[in-house]
């Protein structure tokens, strides 16, 4: 079966660099949709800078036109940390037997130890990693102890059982983030052409972003 892909994060704003990759993976390993999954309590990092409702309205305006891209709400209607376990449990229960993709950035990825019982992930679906062209992935210690047998060069093993490789994916590096997205808007610069038009209309439509907290 064609996999699902879940690309998950605060999307504090959603960006072209988030779309884009979403884009590629889309179609490189065609994935049967890709769903965009805004968290409300980011267990890691600071509290988003707009609310869940705001950056779900930007997410759906940025996707509305693309084909396969979903935009999945769970995690901001679920009280609590935002666990990525619990949100894989929950889909794999919808899912039954088709794949899951959960999409990390290399970072994230090997953070993984620091995540809420990141054991079970492989359980629930395979790890795509995007990573850097040209750049090899290294597994150290914990991490690379559990999921160095799982690493496959294949894209199409991902379609044969509905979890547990890990797939390492070069796309198109662009080195754009939502920090640098909000300080350009605080210090009263223009963020065009680094998110969609109609995510720029509704920020400045509704002056998101303009504080000097970053």
């Amino acid at each position: 079966m064609r996999p699902i892909g879940v690309l998950g994060g605060t999307f504090d704003p959603i960006h072209v660099g988030h779309l884009r990759s979403a884009l590629e993976l889309l179609e490189t390993l065609d994935l049967a949709e890709l769903r965009f999954v805004p968290a409300k309590q980011p267990p890691h990092r600071p509290l988003p800078r707009l609310d869940g409702a705001s950056r779900a309205r930007l997410i759906s305006s940025a996707i509305r036109n693309q084909p396969g891209f979903v935009l999945d709400t769970r995690e901001l209607s679920r009280p609590g940390p935002s666990y990525t376990v619990d949100t894989l449990a929950a889909m794999r229960a919808e899912a039954g037997d088709q794949p899951l993709c959960l999409i990390l950035g290399t970072d994230a990825f090997l953070g993984l130890p620091k995540w809420h019982r990141w054991e079970k992930l492989l359980e629930l679906a395979h790890i795509i990693v995007m990573g850097r062209p040209g750049t090899s992935l290294t597994l150290p210690g914990e991490l690379g102890a559990v999921m160095a047998d799982q690493l496959t060069r294949d894209g199409r093993e991902l379609c044969e059982r509905p979890a547990g490789c890990v797939y390492c994916w070069d796309g198109t590096p662009l080195a754009i983030s939502a920090t640098q997205i909000r300080s350009l808007i605080a210090s009263g610069r223009s963020a065009r052409y680094l998110v969609p038009d109609e995510v720029w209309n509704i920020i400045l439509t509704e002056e998101m972003y303009k504080s000097d907290a970053i």
